[in-house]
């Protein structure tokens, strides 16, 4: 790609960037850091959504490489390639709406990068100066890291065209990356805290600090599970509930071939197209965990009730599991409408969200009873 079109694009990731710097930097909020991360937050949130509608409107390869589009900067300026590919497949996977929906993807995720450079420089330059705890510069640099990590899953999605381990890594990277902000939100929340009168730490029952980190490897799995049916298309494989094919509590399925990690889209791994049975059992498996994730998040939030400093993210993760099993239940009757879809993977971003909000409060703002 010539430079040209690596700085247009830079640019173009700076002006993105540069609205939510201007809030930060407008605000009243006296602690312009704190707001700057979670202003990440909140567009990282944004990002993974967008990511999910990118994804179900199969516009991942509506720029058939990376970084660019064909080469430049944006559709418009590849607009006479982009027809080209149109005129001779109407449907994708490139076409003109579907290259504006992937690069638009990856200017949000840019200029969520310089943000988190943002974030990176301040806190290395407030750490040389002043010392002060909430500006140690390890955490911001690592998550530097971790999102030009997630960046290669995203050049290689588009290089490996959609392979379905390196999409559901990059799914998974993407969540992590809300994870780690709001983790580093609570954190710069809690130094805030600090810096006031000293408050008595909040009393938990025990046991919850273990049932929280539980819950957040079950609801791990079951994102990885969720990510492989999307980045299969098995979303359809049963079309009914609670049962599945052919009207069967157990259908006939291929774990072998659908849960074989390494091969391409719709093939097995000697190269073979997916038989039905493998996209049955990954719809499936991921349909019965489900119900390990409500009854593990369910009972955390059900142990944690009591404990004011837990209060509203746990109510949270109780909402947003009911509304999941009504999405997931309706993307299945209504033979999966793209809204639906879409709210079930920011429901999936929300317990992200909100489960990560509780385990760092039962790790730093409660004590054992």
């Amino acid at each position: 790609m010539h430079h040209t079109t690596l700085a247009q694009m830079a640019i173009t990731a700076l002006i993105v960037a540069l609205l939510p710097l201007s809030m930060v930097w407008i605000s009243k909020d006296v602690d312009k850091y704190r707001k700057l991360v979670w202003v990440s937050v909140f567009l990282t949130f944004d990002l993974i959504v967008f990511g999910a509608f990118t994804r179900l409107t199969d516009s991942g390869l509506g720029c058939p490489d990376w970084p660019g589009c064909y080469g430049l900067a944006n559709p418009f300026l590849a607009h006479d390639e982009i027809r080209a590919a149109e005129a001779l497949m109407p449907t994708g996977p490139v076409t003109l709406f579907k290259a504006w929906v992937e690069m638009i993807h990856r200017y949000l995720a840019m200029g969520i990068g310089i943000l988190i450079m943002a974030m990176m420089a301040t806190a290395w330059y407030r750490w040389r100066r002043e010392k002060k705890a909430g500006y140690q510069p390890g955490y911001p640099t690592a998550l530097f890291l971790f999102i030009c990590l997630q960046g290669a899953f995203g050049a290689w999605t588009v290089t490996l065209k959609l392979q379905p381990i390196i999409v559901t890594m990059h799914l998974l990277l993407g969540m992590g990356l809300l994870a780690l902000l709001v983790w580093f939100g609570e954190k710069q929340n809690h130094a805030v805290q600090s810096s006031g009168p000293a408050g008595v730490p909040a009393v938990m029952p025990g046991g919850l600090r273990v049932l929280a980190a539980l819950s957040g490897v079950v609801l791990l799995v079951q994102l990885f599970l969720g990510g492989w049916v999307s980045t299969n298309y098995a979303t359809l494989a049963c079309t009914e509930f609670p049962l599945c094919g052919g009207g069967r509590v157990i259908p006939e399925m291929d774990f072998g071939h659908g849960f074989h990690l390494w091969r391409e889209l719709g093939k097995t791994s000697a190269g073979h197209y997916l038989p039905f049975s493998a996209l049955t059992a990954i719809h499936w498996v991921h349909r019965n965990f489900a119900l390990v994730v409500v009854f593990v998040l369910g009972y955390t939030c059900w142990r944690a009730r009591h404990v004011a400093a837990l209060r509203k993210p746990v109510r949270g993760i109780a909402i947003v599991l009911v509304l999941q099993a009504l999405t997931g239940i309706a993307t299945i009757y209504l033979s999966y409408p793209l809204a639906i879809a879409v709210l079930h993977n920011a429901g999936a971003a929300a317990l992200v969200l909100c489960l990560t909000m509780v385990n760092y409060r039962v790790v730093f703002l409660t004590s054992p009873r």
